[in-house]
């Protein structure tokens, strides 16, 4: 196994019916017509998937595509029919349920949809409860418990109450009471949906900084395309309990594998996922109207390439790999090419 990778997942099944495991049996693999004529219901189907260290991974698809039943099989909050997972080395699927918590306690960190705070503590008693649990001495608790709460924005409000909050405070309650543990794998399920969309979108930019801090290794469900192109390094998109592509933001809108890929990226602001590299020519200029970096999006440099004179340099680590035009950039914003 590739050593980047923390998290593996080889031929995962989840079907619910009274013939699920004999459907399975020998290594078969069946398909939908197999499935609804046994009256089993395949919500995770052979499904592979690898999650590299320190990338944030988004698992998207419409509502009852599977996403949230595959996390569930992958952090073993629901068993596996059939498949193997393997985190950090070691068979997920054979751990026992003392070793499962000891994993969830101190490896993996979850935040859902629902905050489920507890109405009854504080904001630095929800946020030190799973150090509580560990048996960790109150003193030492609660100091990391002002460390988080200040990495999420909320100092000043350790003494209240979730009734207290907004929903957006309430949900970086959350997200702190989650990251206390400091944990390997971060799991997150549509964290922001229930937000309305201007807390939803501070959220997003909130939990870009917290990344670009802590490096943690992520894997994101939502069923919004925007958010997931402004947060993913790679996007799994599923439908009917299987991955259709697996691929890069830009990759998904440029080149997608099925006609459902297609129409779920159709209507994507181009602009916003494709970057500079991938539409750079050769630098042959003789003079540049300023540089841009290779990763740029194309909505990020387009007001100062399209009004130059001159291309731009398109850099990677110091260097010059290519140029950029007022063309290339107006093309992408008009869709051609």
């Amino acid at each position: 196994m590739d050593s980047s990778v923390i998290l593996d997942c080889r031929h995962v099944w989840k079907l619910y019916g009274a013939q699920a495991e004999a459907l399975l049996a020998g290594g078969q693999t069946p398909d939908a017509a197999a499935l609804a004529a046994a009256n089993v219901i395949g919500a995770v189907r052979d499904v592979n998937v690898q999650i590299r260290q320190g990338e944030i991974f988004v698992i998207m698809g419409l509502s009852g595509s599977g996403k949230s039943t595959l996390v569930r099989c992958l952090s073993r909050l629901v068993e596996p029919t059939a498949g193997e997972i393997e985190f950090d080395g070691r068979d997920l699927l054979r751990a026992t349920d003392e070793e499962l918590i000891e994993i969830r306690r101190k490896k993996m960190g979850m935040v859902f949809q629902q905050f489920a705070l507890m109405p009854h503590l504080t904001v630095l008693e929800n946020v030190g409860f799973p150090l509580e649990i560990q048996g960790v001495d109150r003193t030492t608790r609660q100091a990391r418990a002002h460390e988080v709460i200040e990495l999420v924005g909320l100092r000043g409000r350790e003494g209240y109450y979730p009734r207290e909050l907004s929903g957006g405070q309430q949900q970086r309650v959350g997200i702190a009471r989650s990251l206390i543990v400091e944990p390997d794998l971060w799991f997150l399920d549509e964290p922001f949906s229930a937000l309305d969309p201007l807390i939803r979108r501070e959220m997003q930019d909130e939990f870009i900084r917290l990344q670009d801090m802590l490096k943690k290794t992520i894997v994101f469900i939502t069923h919004d395309f925007d958010e997931a192109i402004r947060l993913a390094d790679r996007i799994a998109v599923m439908k009917d309990g299987m991955i259709e592509q697996i691929a890069s933001p830009e990759e998904l809108v440029q080149n997608p594998a099925t006609e459902y890929v297609a129409d779920f990226t159709r209507h994507v602001t181009r602009a916003k996922v494709i970057r500079a590299a991938s539409r750079m020519e050769p630098a042959t200029a003789d003079h540049f109207a300023g540089e841009v970096p290779h990763d740029a999006t194309i909505d990020a440099i387009a007001d100062r390439v399209e009004r130059a004179e001159a291309p731009f340099k398109v850099m990677k680590d110091g260097a010059v790999i290519g140029q950029i035009s007022a063309r290339a950039v107006i093309d992408v914003l008009v869709g051609r090419g």
